[in-house]
């Protein structure tokens, strides 16, 4: 694979020179092109795909004058082959946005070199990598009045441990299980399912709301709120910029 070709867009000069900088450094990165606004961005992005040489990231800020980073981010996502979008912000309650465009990556500023060499890696592997295939949602066998049926993990909106047991929430029903919620942790992992609580493992794809405030994260889930412990915070949200990408199972 030859060197990346990014795209830093900010506002701000500063900022946009420090991140062009630590982007150049970097050994996976070919060319980096810089824009002070969205406009302007989106101009030097369709001269790249008229030249034959499109850009493979942009790098965006979220709070700029005029055209603002997640507005451009979901403009990128409709392009024909969208180049893959890291947020570089200040603020974290724009996680959701990122999770809903597909981003790559969410890096909070100040930007450490180690944190955006991450970035750079993720990006440099969703650009060489196809597609992964989607795999076949696993089944738990239950019992109801006698029957047993069985209960797709797709149709699973969350899990709640309860002593040695676990209660699958669906969409209008509930089943309790004698299996522990650090099984299914593990078995539906790929599933697109992840613990936010010591309690609770949610299915990210039925995840509604995502809410940071006041030194406390909830997620809304099928419609019920439930909480996020605080060493499960950040991870979810860099799960949910990294996971959330189209043809992912999420």
């Amino acid at each position: 694979m030859t060197g990346l070709r990014v795209l830093a867009v900010d506002d701000e000069l500063p900022a946009l020179e420090d991140l062009a900088y630590l982007l150049r450094a970097d050994p996976r990165v070919d060319e980096v092109a810089t824009a002070r606004d969205g406009a302007a961005a989106l101009r030097l992005l369709d001269r790249a795909i008229a030249e034959g040489r499109p850009i493979d990231a942009a790098f965006l800020d979220i709070r700029m004058r005029g055209l603002d980073g997640v507005v451009l981010g979901r403009l990128l996502s409709q392009f024909a082959s969208p180049p893959k979008v890291v947020f570089v912000t200040a603020y974290e309650e724009h996680a959701v946005d990122a999770f809903e465009i597909k981003a790559e990556d969410y890096l909070l500023k100040p930007v450490r070199a180690e944190r955006l060499a991450e970035a750079v890696r993720r990006v440099a592997a969703a650009v060489a990598a196809p597609e992964p295939a989607r795999s076949q949602p696993d089944t738990i066998p239950v019992e109801l009045g006698g029957v047993t049926r069985f209960v797709s993990s797709s149709d699973v909106v969350y899990v709640e441990a309860q002593g040695d047991y676990a209660r699958l929430h669906t969409q209008g029903a509930s089943h309790l299980v004698r299996i522990s919620l650090a099984t299914l942790e593990e078995r539906w992992a790929a599933a697109g399912f992840v613990r936010v609580h010591r309690s609770h493992l949610v299915a990210v794809k039925h995840i509604e709301e995502l809410r940071l405030g006041s030194g406390r994260c909830t997620v809304r889930v099928g419609g019920t709120e439930i909480p996020v412990s605080r060493r499960h915070t950040r991870e979810l949200r860099d799960l949910l910029v990294r996971r959330a990408r189209k043809g992912r199972p999420d």
